[in-house]
């Protein structure tokens, strides 16, 4: 989203220049890959479209910071740290805003409020950093604070500009935008890695399965989003794969393939008709009159880009 800064000034000396020494940690309390993603970089098309750092499609037109996404909505209940990506002064706080996503009927007008509830914090020589759309209630710092790396400032929400749950992190020098992953602004689509800001680089991934499940019926979106319980099958019941990604590209193929215990099941390829930011597919088959034989059903789903697998994640199910 564009986010305006919450309040902007300057305080403690670090690092120098665009193209600096890496200084930024992760400012999630996840586990990239397993729990969460990287759902969208800075937008470096300055035309109206979008483009990755990668020229990927992992962006969108004017998008001004890194969304780093929970799974689903059910993984915001433990309550997910947001942490300071380096240390400095808070020179910006606001909470109090509504966790309401936007897709939510009658979601309120956040013009001028699109970072929800967030901290910026300098970090000196014209480095900033900003936090946005954590929970109410969450943030736990105040104006003027000093802060060392990784430290708690707050937790992850839906305030603000939201879609789904995650933390959308901005980088600026000196007020201009910067993307923490290419930070020269080079115009290659194969930077050079260590051209980072970041100490530990987090791996570019174009696309990938967020979650997979085993179900007895083709589940709503909206509840997969949400976050599905483990399934309860039936020998007598469908028996449907599922699989919710994001970053899917037109052409992209997901294969679903279940096998169960006496053999093959039902495999499926299915290929993506257009470019979508989270998207899911499923693929099942009604039980035989006899009945699913008992016993263990072994899923695979694969995500195929120009014939070379991109992502694959395997799940298990259980028939009585």
């Amino acid at each position: 989203m564009r986010h305006p800064a919450l309040i902007l000034a300057s305080a403690l000396a670090l690092g120098s220049g665009a193209g600096a020494d890496p200084f930024l940690a992760l400012p999630i309390e996840c586990r990239l890959g397993e729990n969460c993603h990287i759902q969208q970089f800075v937008d470096r098309d300055p035309g109206p479209g979008a483009t990755d750092f990668r020229c990927g499609p992992l962006s969108y037109d004017g998008h001004r910071g890194t969304d780093f996404a929970l799974r689903t909505l059910a993984d915001l209940s433990p309550g997910v740290a947001v942490l300071a990506a380096a240390p400095g002064r808070v020179i910006g706080v606001r909470d109090g805003m509504a966790d309401i996503l936007q897709t939510t009927p009658d979601a309120p007008d956040v013009a001028g409020r699109e970072c929800g509830n967030g901290v910026a914090i300098d970090h000196g020589d014209g480095w900033q950093t900003q936090y946005c759309h954590l929970a109410r209630g969450s943030v736990t710092v105040a104006e003027g604070e000093v802060v060392p790396t990784g430290h708690r400032i707050g937790e992850v929400g839906l305030s603000g500009m939201t879609q789904f749950p995650h933390l959308h992190l901005t980088v600026r020098r000196n007020g201009d935008i910067v993307d923490p992953f290419a930070p020269s602004a080079t115009e290659t689509c194969d930077p050079d890695p260590s051209d980072s800001l970041w100490l530990s680089p987090p791996a570019y991934q174009p696309g990938a399965l967020i979650d997979a499940a085993f179900a007895t019926s083709v589940p709503e979106y909206a509840a997969i989003k949400a976050g599905l319980p483990e399934p309860d099958l039936d020998r007598a019941a469908p028996l449907v794969l599922w699989g919710y990604l994001f970053g899917g590209q037109a052409g992209d193929i997901l294969r679903i393939v279940a096998q169960g215990p006496d053999g093959p099941t039902f495999a499926q390829d299915v290929t993506l008709d257009r470019t979508q930011a989270q998207l899911f597919r499923a693929f099942g088959r009604r039980a035989p009159a006899e009945g699913w034989p008992a016993g263990a059903y072994r899923g695979t789903l694969s995500v195929i880009r120009n014939g070379v697998v991109i992502d694959e994640t395997t799940v298990i199910g259980e028939i009585d």
